[in-house]
C-alpha cells in the first residue's frame, strides 16, 4: 500500500483569503497547510502529507488508515 493513499481536503477560506489544506484521516488540527492558489495548496499539501508521514515514523506511531472509497 502507498503511504500517499490518504485525502486531502482544500478548501477556501475568505477569512484566511487563501486554500486551506487538510489531511481527515489524520487526528488533530482541522487544516494543516494552505496556499494562496489551488496550484500552490496542491503542492503544499503533498509536501504537508509527505512530512507528516514522516513525523509519525519518526516517534514509531502507526499511520491512520486511510478512508478507501468503494465504487460499485
Amino acid at each position: 500500500m502507498s503511504k500517499f493513499k490518504y485525502q486531502m481536503l482544500i478548501q477556501w477560506s475568505d477569512e484566511d483569503n487563501c486554500f486551506l489544506v487538510g489531511f481527515p484521516d489524520f487526528p488533530g488540527q482541522p487544516f494543516r497547510t494552505h496556499g494562496d492558489t489551488y496550484e500552490s495548496a496542491v503542492a503544499n499539501g503533498a509536501e504537508a502529507l509527505e512530512s507528516l508521514i514522516m513525523a509519525y515514523e519518526a516517534t514509531g506511531e502507526a499511520l491512520p488508515k486511510p478512508t478507501v472509497l468503494m465504487v460499485a
